[in-house]
């Protein structure tokens, strides 16, 4: 991502400045949390597209910073509440907050950074970009809600899938990218036609992280990890809405009964790559891209449009 670098390199760095000073603890044992959280960070592919996308509509301004800020600090703190959720003890190769400092710290330190992210706007008057942004948390826990409520019974349809991404996945990049658009212009149809292209590159890379489970693009062997926690993939979906009845049957008795069988899990993975699922999946995936694309090209063409370009490239070509 060498031109996305060149194009906001400067732009990124002044964000790590900024958002380290907006995370700051009031006392020790919070600050030691945030200087914990501040050093395993992960790529900051969010603030990449709030960014760029202001580049692209407008003049980078502080109202970017604190948009690219709102965005990383509420993604952090649902990562960190997600975990306390899963009972999850590593996040990016580190332990997680909650096997460092237990549940009851974990909770209080997401609710932490997402106040930290509402007063931010609040108290520059940021509403608009505060109400795009909370408009994406609040669909966030609704699709991660409809998600456990359709896994119960493996009865997801592929219209389903995408509401249930949509929300859960794509919605918090989608507000990236409109509110990067709108810190630049104030202008809501501006906004609304990033947000839009933010959506369909958010719901292009689910599918690709759902295609990982299938051993897809050269990472090694399967790992049907989905397939254990009965997650209802793309792949999955359109093996069980094509096999034949005891196909179908024997896929769904797997994933209810079997789902922690190694032998069995591959069984599932082998039907899905039979069934023609990879390739449907894919061909979907590359659809949604196309379409994110077109988008871009109602705006003339710029480094800042090209860099996006590359962004929304590594995105979909990524290896992990």
């Amino acid at each position: 991502m060498e031109l996305v670098k060149n194009v906001i390199g400067y732009e990124l760095n002044e964000f790590e400045k900024k958002f380290t000073n907006n995370v700051k603890g009031s006392n020790p044992l919070l600050d030691r949390i945030m200087r914990f959280i501040i050093r395993r960070k992960g790529k900051q592919m969010r603030p990449m597209f709030v960014f760029l996308a202001a580049r692209i509509a407008g003049d980078i301004n502080e109202s970017t910073y604190r948009a690219a800020s709102l965005i990383e600090l509420l993604h952090t703190a649902t990562l960190v509440h997600d975990d306390v959720v899963d009972n999850a003890m590593v996040r990016r190769n580190f332990f997680s907050i909650n096997a460092l400092w237990k549940n009851k710290i974990a909770v209080l330190v997401g609710d932490y950074l997402l106040a930290k992210g509402l007063l931010l706007s609040l108290d520059n008057n940021d509403f608009q970009i505060l109400q795009l942004v909370s408009r994406a948390v609040k669909e966030m826990s609704e699709g991660e809600l409809l998600q456990m409520e359709k896994a119960r019974k493996l009865d997801i349809r592929e219209d389903v899938y995408f509401e249930i991404i949509r929300a859960k996945t794509a919605s918090l990049l989608s507000a990236a990218c409109g509110a990067g658009a709108y810190s630049t212009t104030q202008d809501q149809s501006v906004a609304e036609r990033f947000r839009l292209f933010g959506e369909k590159v958010g719901i292009a890379f689910q599918i690709k992280d759902d295609l990982f489970d299938y051993g897809q693009d050269n990472i090694g062997k399967p790992t049907g990890i989905d397939i254990k926690e009965k997650k209802m993939t793309l792949p999955l979906i359109y093996t069980l809405q094509h096999a034949e009845k005891d196909v179908k049957r024997k896929i769904i008795y797997i994933v209810k009964n079997k789902s922690t069988d190694r032998q069995k899990v591959n069984e599932v993975i082998e039907l899905v790559k039979q069934s023609g699922g990879i390739e449907y999946a894919a061909q979907k995936m590359m659809e949604y891209k196309s379409e994110a694309l077109q988008i871009l090209k109602e705006y003339p063409d710029s480094p800042a449009r090209q860099a996006m370009i590359e962004l929304v490239e590594y995105v979909i070509d990524r290896k992990y």
